[in-house]
């Protein structure tokens, strides 16, 4: 090639269609970032798995055992009363929570409370209960 560089002219048409394709992925990359981003923060509960287990060894796994020593049937779902929504598979239980968590208010003038017969959380005003307080972002 005795040091000549390969360089193709463009048509203005070309180079149009070209800069139009390269800003479409940059703005379709950024796009997807931006899902991921949102996707990450609002899929963020809390979730355990515990692996079968007979109740003595050797013993037919019949279902799943709760940590109460409560007999579930494969292919069951039930709530806890520390608001898990659990479910009984051949694999195991699989339990996750069922309430989101405020993480964006005043934490200063606020503070949320749990309420565990509903399984969710109030925001009010640490100085008065009965004012409720803005909530801008929840995770769970």
């Amino acid at each position: 090639m005795n040091g000549q560089t390969n360089t193709k002219r463009m048509s203005g048409w070309d180079l149009t269609r070209e800069i139009a394709r390269k800003t479409c992925c940059k703005k379709t990359f950024l796009a997807c970032l931006l899902v991921l981003s949102v996707s990450v923060e609002v899929s963020n509960a809390a979730c355990y798995v515990e692996p079968l287990k007979p109740v003595n060894p050797g013993d037919e796994i019949k279902g799943c055992y709760d940590s109460k020593g409560e007999l579930h049937e494969f292919d069951s779902q039930w709530k806890t009363e520390d608001c898990y929504e659990c479910s009984c598979s051949r694999e195991g239980i699989d339990c996750c929570t069922i309430y989101s968590t405020p993480v964006g208010y005043d934490k200063e003038k606020c503070v949320s409370i749990f309420n565990k017969e509903t399984c969710t959380y109030e925001v009010v005003e640490k100085n008065d209960h009965s004012k409720t307080c803005p909530v801008y972002e929840m995770v769970g």
